[in-house]
């Protein structure tokens, strides 16, 4: 089955179509700088209105409009009341029309997108491309997904609660994961750590029957979720110590990556990840054993997570010319996913091991303790400085003590005497931050200064 021509969206969502001809977009786009020839545009009502930039999807090579009103452009064009509904209804109708014989779904506060493409690989599975794992991104993902598959692995977020519930509606998994739950997004949740975790386990109570799920063994959250009425339908199946899926001898291979044996319920496997930290290693894990217990073979489970690479801005390599080496983990950060990556950095071998963060977002009336908390558990690491910007970089500095340095805003960090100038770029320098403070600038900063490339 090819892509749907857009006749046949129509007949799955509704609406009215204007325009001659009748395309079959090879992908569907919201955002016109990264929309592709071929593709479709979906005009969404949001800060920005869509339609205001769909005559530039035409110029880019959009070959249909999805839109709430005829426009006056020479382009087929679906007309329908509600972009963002009839978008979702499109994938929804298209998955089921041509589901792979089996759809995990992966979820968690650190490690969903990386720990997707690790599960994956190891199971020759379609993905949801980059970080499509929202109310937008996922179902823009799946109205093209391809025909004929075996597997899918579908990652999911949230940042409020009911944002899982709706996307397991529209793209229902077989079998699930949580990687961990940890307090991203605890600003949001007025009861705390437990809306964080009934909000993660939503994902559990929207497997279908006879589903199963993995967690860590020592994630107290997964196994209050896995207690829960609403979980009952599924069985959860941890993995770690104690339990029959787990790892065993752990080892930094430095820049080379991390090795460590799988266990599963009857036998053993060597796995050896390109990815650097122990963190990877328990994510790596908790894939394989998913990827095990759906029926894939282990030793082609095993091959595959050695496969997958560091992707830009989680856990990408650059040598800087200096002799030093920075570690770019800027995508988005959490304190959990700080000390998780901090650690990462001290299994390199080299010279002084540093830090330049961006604040944490979305943890609520904790952000100072637990900033402060987050700068003294990287000083007991073993991290000798930290330069942090943002609106807790007080509290953070304070809690590392000397050798901290602490700034409003990215430009202040780049501009003062001790700010980015002083990093020592024969270190090893830890790049991470939450995607509101940008802390991309920080890595093109360095690497333009230090003239580095990939590892």
């Amino acid at each position: 089955m090819s892509a749907w021509r857009l006749s046949q969206v129509q007949a799955a969502v509704g609406g009215q179509c204007h325009g001659e001809g009748d395309p079959a977009p090879a992908e569907l786009s919201m955002d016109t700088r990264s929309l592709r020839p071929g593709s479709g545009f979906v005009a969404i009502r949001a800060q920005r209105d869509g339609h205001g930039f769909a005559a530039e999807a035409v110029a880019r090579g959009a070959v249909a409009l999805l839109v709430d009103h005829e426009l006056p452009l020479e382009v087929p064009q679906l007309v329908v009341p509600d972009t963002l509904a009839a978008l979702q209804r499109w994938a929804q109708a298209r998955l089921a029309a041509c589901r792979p014989r089996v759809v995990f779904a992966v979820t968690g506060s650190v490690g969903k997108t990386s720990t997707k493409d690790l599960l994956a690989a190891a199971t020759g599975a379609w993905k949801t491309p980059g970080n499509r794992n929202n109310l937008l991104g996922l179902p823009e993902a799946l109205a093209t997904l391809p025909a004929g598959l075996d597997a899918a692995v579908l990652e999911m977020g949230m940042s409020i609660p009911g944002e899982i519930e709706q996307l397991t509606r529209i793209a229902p998994p077989d079998h699930g994961m949580i990687t961990n739950i940890g307090m991203a997004h605890m600003g949001n949740f007025v009861d705390g750590q437990e809306g964080v975790a009934r909000a993660k386990g939503e994902l559990v109570a929207g497997l279908r029957p006879g589903g199963l799920w993995v967690h860590l063994a020592d994630d107290a959250w997964c196994r209050w979720v896995a207690l829960q009425p609403w979980a009952a339908r599924s069985r959860a199946v941890p993995v770690g110590p104690g339990a029959d899926f787990g790892w065993e001898d752990p080892a930094s291979l430095g820049l080379e990556g991390e090795r460590f044996t799988l266990r599963f319920h009857g036998g053993r496997v060597p796995v050896r990840l390109r990815l650097r930290g122990g963190h990877h290693v328990r994510n790596a894990a908790l894939a394989g054993a998913l990827a095990i217990l759906a029926g894939f073979d282990p030793e082609r489970v095993a091959q595959g997570l050695g496969t997958v690479e560091p992707e830009p801005g989680r856990g990408r390599l650059h040598a800087l010319e200096q002799g030093g080496w920075l570690l770019d983990e800027s995508y988005n950060a959490s304190r959990d996913s700080v000390l998780a990556c901090a650690g990462a950095l001290l299994g390199l071998a080299g010279g002084e091991p540093v830090a330049v963060l961006g604040c944490i977002r979305e943890i609520g009336p904790q952000a100072p303790a637990l900033h402060r908390e987050t700068g003294e558990a990287l000083r007991a690491l073993g991290l000798s400085r930290v330069w942090v910007y943002g609106d807790e970089a007080g509290h953070l500095a304070r809690g590392f003590g000397p050798g901290a340095r602490a700034f409003p805003d990215f430009e202040s960090l780049r501009d003062a005497g001790d700010g980015l100038g002083a990093v020592p770029l024969d270190g090893r320098i830890l790049v991470k931050g939450s995607l509101y403070w940008g802390a991309r600038r920080v890595v093109d900063w360095i690497l333009d200064r230090g003239a580095g490339a990939g590892a």
